[in-house]
C-alpha cells in the first residue's frame, strides 16, 4: 500500500492505495464519487474526465498514485443539483445531454477548455471537445452548450 495525500474537490485527503489502482476506480470505488463515469477503459472515450491541477486528464489512465500532491476536480466538485455550475447550466439549457453518460466528461473537459480559451471559437470547441465521444447528441447541442457558458462565465 502507498499513502497518497491530495485535494479532491477542494478538500484535503490522504489515503492507502494499491500502487496498480486506477485513479478512476479510486474516486468511484473509494470515495463513492460515481459521477466520474467508466467507459472504454482504453482512454479514448473520455467519460472519465476529471480536472488534475485544472487541466482535463482520463482519470481511466492514470494511477492514484500520481494523484499525489495534486488537485482533483471532479464533476461532484463542479457545481450541485440545487446549484449547478454555469457549464452544466449550460449543458441543461441547450439540451448538450441525452442519456448522460458521456455528460460528466464533457462538462470537465469544457472546465478545461474555458479556463485557457475563455471566448473559443467553434473549431477550438471541437478541438477541445476531441477524444469525448457521444453515441447521443450528434454534438451540435454541446458546442451550443460551450458556447453559452463561455458568455455566462464572461
Amino acid at each position: 500500500m502507498t499513502t497518497i495525500t491530495f485535494t479532491l474537490n477542494g478538500q484535503g485527503i490522504s489515503a492507502e492505495v494499491e500502487p496498480q489502482t486506477l485513479l478512476v476506480d479510486f474516486l468511484r470505488t473509494d470515495r463513492g464519487l460515481t459521477g466520474t463515469h467508466v467507459g472504454c477503459d482504453t482512454s479514448q472515450c473520455g467519460a472519465c474526465t476529471v480536472l488534475v491541477n485544472g487541466r482535463s486528464a482520463r482519470s481511466c489512465a492514470m494511477l492514484a498514485v500520481q494523484a499525489d500532491g495534486t488537485e482533483i476536480t471532479t464533476i461532484e466538485g463542479l457545481g450541485t443539483p440545487e446549484a449547478p455550475h454555469p457549464i452544466q447550466q449550460a449543458f441543461m439549457q441547450c439540451h448538450g445531454l441525452q442519456c448522460g453518460f458521456c455528460t460528466p466528461g464533457m462538462v470537465m473537459s469544457t472546465a478545461s477548455l474555458l479556463s485557457t480559451c475563455p471566448n473559443p471559437t467553434d473549431e477550438q470547441i471541437v478541438h477541445g471537445l476531441e477524444g469525448n465521444l457521444c453515441r447521443c447528441t450528434g454534438y451540435v447541442n454541446i458546442v451550443e452548450s460551450v458556447r453559452v457558458a463561455a458568455a455566462a462565465l464572461k
